[in-house]
């Protein structure tokens, strides 16, 4: 027995917020949106494909954003990254806490930690 990889990651989100998280995780980032089976489609809640990964977001009651817990979404040009995010109105905090790491941080709509680095 072993464990093969990651499937997916799914963080939460509050109900209606799926078209805000398409606008970002879609129109910002790029990351195409993947259907959801039609049983779980009627929770509500967004999929999207990341490489061979998925990032599932779920509708959770009395929602709270993730603050500390995050995907990391690794990416081929930081830069041009940072430059959609801050263009589509979002926040770049740049971390340099592990050194030759090049990466941000930002917030999704609902409030959730989002890592970003490059490859």
């Amino acid at each position: 027995m072993a464990v093969l990889g990651i499937h997916h990651v799914q963080i939460a989100c509050p109900a209606g917020a799926e078209d805000d998280l398409r606008a970002f995780y879609t129109g910002v980032l790029g990351l195409p949106e993947i259907p959801k089976p039609p049983a779980l489609a009627a929770r509500g809640g967004v999929w999207f494909q990341v490489g061979p990964q998925e990032l599932h977001c779920g509708v959770e009651q009395g929602f709270s954003p993730a603050l500390k817990a995050h995907p990391c979404l690794l990416v081929d040009d930081l830069e041009a990254i940072a430059a959609r995010v801050r263009d589509a109105g979002g926040e770049v905090r740049p971390d340099t806490n592990i050194p030759g790491v090049q990466r941000f941080h930002t917030d999704d709509p609902c409030g959730n930690r989002i890592e970003i680095q490059q490859i």
